[in-house]
């Protein structure tokens, strides 16, 4: 397995910045607008629902490398064929509202099938938050000898602020970042730390291990591109704040 040199350089030196449409979105004009914001804003890649005409828009709109997310494996074939460059199982969290849980079995049942059907591509997994840290971790380790190149966590959904502003941003991200400081220490894989997210907890997120983060709804809701964008360059701009050594500059 090769990794996209892109990836490889962003994870490396910590400041990676995946901007997610989300796994259920397929509106293409949504869609266009999260992937010209990631472009235009500097991300690293973006993160789409996995479908081939979804993809091949992606590959007019940007050079950045392309992720799919989905839960089911065979989805990932034709989306792969279309030009998508890595994939992820995960972004769970538009499940949770439906009542939908993913388990740790699951999980990892999910990362075999699509490691036999994709042997050579990039492979990201989400660790669902729904498990107490010490599963997280467990399951971490697991997957990654499954064939996970990456491990994304996520925590965004679980957390309720009960402060506004900065105060708040900090209670949304303190499960997702709780899972990356534990994750990042136990698997020799890059860590993406998701889910609840901000310009202000990015920072955050690498000095706890990760080696980057996505982020979907901070950018994803808003209703300007050009808001869209400055959102994106924020994070850039968080981003840069971290050495290599994950020491605040």
């Amino acid at each position: 397995m090769t990794m996209h040199p892109t990836l490889q350089s962003a994870f490396a030196k910590r400041c990676a910045l995946k901007v997610i449409s989300g796994l259920n979105n397929f509106d293409g004009d949504r869609v266009a607008a999260t992937i010209k914001a990631a472009h235009h804003g500097g991300a690293t890649f973006v993160d789409i629902a996995a479908d081939p005409a979804l993809v091949q828009m992606a590959k007019t709109l940007t050079n950045l490398p392309i992720c799919v997310s989905a839960v089911e494996p065979e989805q990932f074939v034709l989306a792969v064929a279309a030009g998508a460059d890595l994939i992820e199982i995960g972004n769970f969290d538009s499940f949770y509202a439906q009542g939908r849980r993913f388990e740790a079995e699951e999980v990892l049942a999910l990362t075999y099938q699509t490691r036999a059907l994709l042997p050579e591509m990039t492979l990201s997994v989400t660790v669902p938050h729904i498990l107490t840290l010490d599963q997280q971790v467990q399951l971490a380790e697991e997957l990654v000898k499954a064939g996970a190149d990456i491990i994304q966590t996520e925590g965004g959904t679980s957390s309720n602020p009960t402060h506004p502003g900065t105060l708040g941003l900090l209670e949304k991200a303190a499960p997702t970042l709780a899972a990356a400081y534990e994750i990042s220490r136990a698997v020799s894989v890059p860590v993406l730390c998701a889910s609840g997210i901000s310009n202000v907890t990015a920072p955050l997120a690498v000095a706890a291990g990760a080696a980057g983060v996505g982020v979907g709804s901070a950018i994803n809701q808003l209703n300007s591109e050009v808001a869209m964008i400055a959102a994106v360059r924020s994070l850039v701009e968080a981003l840069g704040t971290i050495s290599t050594s994950g020491a605040i500059v």
